[in-house]
């Protein structure tokens, strides 16, 4: 098959995109799921289905939308004004996201729009990581075997969010995820499915110090 054949299978095999339209008028927060193998994820694929079973959330898989990295910039761009919240949801890859979301973050938060001159399309609303470690929560630290905390690791996105005038908040992680047993995932999923509740109500987390949090677990109403 030539190049151009081959562009053109991977244009007409893409999964239809749902439209602004088709996103709940009560939804307020987006997941943008971004696992590259999801249907071997012992955790991210339980997280997922817990996340799609809550109201007023809208799970976008980044991986079955964009297969060819081609990511449809107005449409994303769409999607982000129409909701309050941004969950990006994926395994924590080398201390960071998978490659896609490092793509999506390239071409959907662009200069003019995102940030710079006229860049408020996302001023106010709020950045939030979930993700699965390999790793136990110990391990994370300036005595742990990965030297740094989540917090640390995740600067460089923390500070994209805040360019974008955007309120980043601590990560809800879930450790170990190699050695979870079925019970613990599903706790996990239920963890989630109230975080992203709470993230719907418009709740914060109750320590007013959750810029230096590592894990927000407890919310209240603004």
């Amino acid at each position: 098959m030539g190049s151009a054949d081959h562009q053109r299978a991977h244009l007409t095999s893409r999964p239809k995109l749902p439209s602004r339209t088709d996103v709940p008028s009560d939804a307020r927060v987006l997941v943008l799921l971004a696992h590259p193998a999801l249907h071997r994820s012992r955790v991210n694929g339980p997280l997922a289905r817990a996340a799609r079973a809550v109201p007023g959330v809208t799970v976008h898989d980044l991986y079955e939308s964009y297969p060819d990295h081609d990511v449809d910039v107005p449409h994303e761009q769409a999607l982000l004004l129409a909701h309050d919240v941004v969950v990006l949801q994926h395994p924590f890859y080398w201390y960071s996201t998978p490659s896609l979301v490092k793509e999506w973050i390239d071409q959907v938060l662009l200069f003019g729009w995102a940030y710079g001159p006229n860049g408020n399309a996302l001023m106010g609303k709020t950045w939030i990581h979930a993700f699965s470690t390999g790793g136990p929560a110990e391990a994370y630290g300036p005595e742990g075997h990965n030297r740094f905390t989540l917090r640390q690791l995740l600067a460089p996105l923390e500070q994209t969010a805040k360019l974008c005038g955007m309120r980043f908040l601590p990560p809800f992680a879930i450790h170990g995820s190699l050695r979870l047993d079925t019970a613990a995932i599903a706790e996990a999923a239920s963890r989630y499915q109230a975080l992203l509740t709470a993230l719907r109500e418009g709740l914060r987390p109750r320590d007013d110090s959750h810029e230096r949090t590592e894990v927000v677990t407890h919310w209240e109403a603004p």
